[in-house]
């Protein structure tokens, strides 16, 4: 990836990204999540099989975010921010966790029913530290949820202490509300939060 230099005026601007674009760009997405999430390095190769395979879901979309320079530029623009995500469904791990979460909680099963019956599942939104700062997370977001069809959005996000932290502050300020909290996936001993709206955004 090459990195977007700090000392460079640029603009945000995003983009969708289709299936081939999303497949050449990969490695630099996933440089961008490793690098947002503070993963160590080597991730991304444990991870780029998972997000090939996201592409080809029903419902699958991607947006990016690139960095534009004020000054013309013929070269490839770094990608400064991803999102993407897809419809939810039972056959899929993530809702099978998120259920058996919702049902160890005591949820009556119509109101699990109806939480996990029509949803665009927001799988991944990440953007490079570079680019934090000019509310990027909130433009992919609102480019990736814009004419869905579905009912509603759900996501996870690892909890933090008082919710103080970006990502927590932008769901909070668009309208998510708690689905399950302080719940763990299986395999990974961090808690989670589950967090859920209506759509449209």
């Amino acid at each position: 990836m090459r990195p977007v230099d700090p000392q460079i005026a640029w603009t945000p601007h995003t983009v969708d990204l289709d299936r081939e674009e999303f497949a050449s760009r990969l490695h630099e997405a996933l440089a961008v999540y490793v690098t947002a999430m503070d993963y160590p390095r080597g991730t991304e190769f444990h991870r780029a099989p998972m997000w090939q395979e996201h592409a080809n879901r029903p419902g699958w979309k991607a947006v990016g975010a690139l960095a534009v320079p004020q000054q013309p530029s013929h070269e490839n623009l770094p990608l400064v921010g991803i999102a993407y995500g897809y419809r939810g469904s039972p056959d899929q791990w993530w809702h099978q966790q998120v259920l058996h979460g919702l049902r160890r909680s005591g949820r009556p099963q119509s109101e699990i029913d109806a939480i996990l019956s029509d949803y665009f599942e927001l799988t991944e939104l990440h953007v490079h530290p570079n680019g934090q700062g000019h509310r990027l997370g909130e433009s992919l977001l609102r480019h990736l949820l814009l004419d869905r069809t579905e009912r509603s959005v759900l996501l996870s996000t690892p909890e933090v202490f008082d919710e103080d932290n970006r990502a927590w502050r932008l769901y909070r300020r668009l309208g998510f509300r708690d689905v399950l909290r302080r719940f763990r996936f299986a395999g990974d001993n961090r808690p989670f939060a589950v967090l859920g709206r209506g759509l449209p955004l």
